[in-house]
């Protein structure tokens, strides 16, 4: 097996998605490792995590910064000390300069909790409900200036029910994001999912052969 990349991940809290990834990288074949935890909050839950799976981790307060970008400038700076290649946003609660961004052009992953296009931004599972879809789920995407839209890397549907509130369906979201996370990271780290232009290319990877149904037509 070649060499893991490395991955740092950044938090603004419980840090449920970052513990699916150390979850994922313990395995010995995983693609990579995750070599640092950084959050802009002390009180983030996912830091003492992290620190108990023997990862090193870094407080880095945005509010000890006079503005956005020299926050941005000491995030890159610990990410860039600890030889960082991949960065995975993790329920990281601050918007990034457009210079961060591109300096970390297609190798930054975000997970939003809706099919983007749809319904980005705040209270995505309010939205499913009011729009009354017939699905939801969850996105993993590239990191683009424009928040929650950069190119899709991989998608999990996670069907709506009749009697959900906007508590049900986030937890039926959140179980699909624990999986689909590690996946999307280990075909960014094999190579086998890039970012070309304003599209995620993926090779070697199937499509579902079938379509899903809701509700489920009759017999």
């Amino acid at each position: 097996m070649s060499a893991r990349r490395r991955v740092g991940v950044l938090i603004s809290g419980r840090g449920s998605n970052m513990k699916a990834l150390i979850e994922a990288a313990a395995a010995k074949d995983y693609p990579a490792e995750i070599v640092l935890v950084v959050s802009n909050r002390a009180d983030a839950a996912g830091v003492a995590i992290a620190a108990a799976a023997g990862i090193k981790t870094r407080t880095i307060p945005h509010k000890d910064f006079a503005d956005r970008a020299t926050f941005d400038a000491a995030l890159d700076g610990a990410l860039r000390a600890a030889g960082v290649e991949i960065v995975c946003l993790a329920g990281f609660m601050r918007l990034f300069t457009p210079a961060f961004v591109e300096r970390w052009r297609g190798r930054m992953l975000n997970i939003h909790p809706s099919l983007l296009p749809s319904f980005p931004g705040l209270d995505p599972h309010g939205q499913a409900l009011a729009a009354g879809v017939r699905f939801s789920g969850c996105t993993v995407h590239f990191v683009t200036p424009a928040m929650d839209s950069g190119p899709i890397i991989a998608q999990a549907a996670v069907p709506v029910h009749a009697d959900d509130t906007g508590e049900s369906l986030a937890a039926r979201v959140l179980a699909a994001e624990h999986r689909l996370y590690p996946i999307a990271l280990a075909l960014v780290a094999e190579g086998r999912a890039r970012m070309e232009g304003d599209r995620a290319v993926i090779a070697g990877c199937a499509a579902p052969a079938e379509a899903l149904f809701n509700p489920v037509p009759a017999p």
